[in-house]
């Protein structure tokens, strides 16, 4: 089973997680007169920024249901579900605590901030969702691989008709993991259609990956298919409008960011998975088994976690695109170190979180 070790998902999850460090750095302090649409340099940025978090989605999907799988190969799976579950309401959790300003708290200022839904918290939705998915269907790989399938594609089709949604009469704590209205930044539709993208992925890979010239075959896929999304998906979703007459599939095809996103991903994955012989004990690997360190590590700097004083607080929308340069890059270096030589891995995180729930209880 060791040799079925899918290397490259760490090196793509280190991929995301430096483009998200870049990406969040460079919009969150670049100021606005810098960002000319028509710039080739920017268009590039824009490009890998808006393929960040469909990966992140993706490779989170993709990596934990292959675990999953393989530990119900080895018969073992009560143990993995379980501890899916616990890093499922981890990751709610410390989503949410990111958002905590303890001065502000101390001093009396509430506001609903705290309950703006960002990444964390919707991929431990969707972890919690795939969980639900892999048990009712636990013996059965094929129509579990089937429904996730369906899944993400109802999920990224169906996003015309919740992408507006009028919820003011929900809870903020509920109504903010379906709109926008109230500051979240993702919502768990139509994001969880990459995680169960990513679920159907693994289902893939672990039924077959012992085949011969099985990478061969998944790197021309990866490339063929993610082309196909990227070029043709809007035309196919206009021909079944066409032939059906069902508005949902226009509504789709003219506002089509989501299958064309998976397109990218699924290049993306082309490309490590075909390098993936290069990537084995490599730094890329490493940073890529840090992802949740690098993440709380980030948000507290750039934004000032539990402070509510960050690099924002002081240099926020006002670099020039050289300072902006220059600066994401130490970001990003510096970010790392950190997490290199103190945090160590996300382990850390999850062992110092259950630490003080620990502590809380007694």
């Amino acid at each position: 089973m060791n040799s079925n070790r899918l290397f490259f998902i760490d090196a793509v999850r280190a991929f995301a997680i430096l483009m998200m460090l870049q990406g969040h750095f460079i919009d969150t302090l670049l100021n606005p007169i810098y960002r000319d649409e028509t710039n080739l340099a920017y268009q590039i940025w824009s490009y890998f920024r808006g393929i960040t978090a469909p990966t992140f989605f993706t490779i989170s999907g993709l990596v934990f249901l292959y675990l999953l799988l393989r530990a119900k190969d080895k018969g073992n799976d009560y143990s993995r579900i379980k501890k899916g579950l616990y890093r499922g309401l981890l990751l709610i959790l410390i989503g949410y605590a990111l958002r905590i300003n303890v001065f502000g708290w101390l001093s009396g200022e509430f506001n609903s901030y705290v309950f703006v839904i960002d990444v964390l918290q919707c991929i431990g939705l969707s972890l919690i969702i795939l969980i639900g998915c892999y048990v009712l269907f636990r013996k059965h790989v094929r129509l579990l691989s089937l429904l996730l399938l369906i899944l993400g594609c109802l999920s990224f089709l169906y996003e015309p008709l919740y992408r507006s949604l009028d919820l003011s009469h929900i809870p903020k704590l509920f109504a903010n993991y379906m709109t926008k209205a109230n500051g979240s930044i993702f919502t768990i539709l139509p994001w969880f259609g990459f995680t169960a993208f990513g679920g159907f992925l693994a289902t893939v890979f672990f039924s077959h990956v012992h085949r011969n010239r099985f990478r061969l075959i998944t790197v021309v896929c990866f490339f063929i298919f993610g082309s196909l999304f990227i070029e043709y998906s809007s035309w196919f979703l206009m021909r079944l409008y066409y032939w059906t007459d069902i508005e949902v599939f226009k509504s789709s095809a003219y506002y089509n960011y989501l299958f064309t996103r998976f397109g990218n991903v699924l290049v993306l994955f082309g490309v490590f998975y075909a390098a993936e012989p290069f990537l084995k004990g490599s730094l890329i690997g490493k940073i890529g088994q840090k992802t949740l360190s690098i993440y709380v590590i980030h948000f507290m700097i750039i934004y000032g976690s539990f402070t509510g004083i960050g690099l924002k607080h002081f240099f926020s929308k006002s670099l020039t695109p050289t300072e902006a340069i220059f600066g994401a890059v130490s970001f990003m270096i510096i970010v790392c170190l950190i997490s290199f030589y103190y945090v160590k891995t996300n382990a850390f995180i999850y062992k110092n979180v259950r630490r003080l729930i620990k502590t809380i209880r007694h």
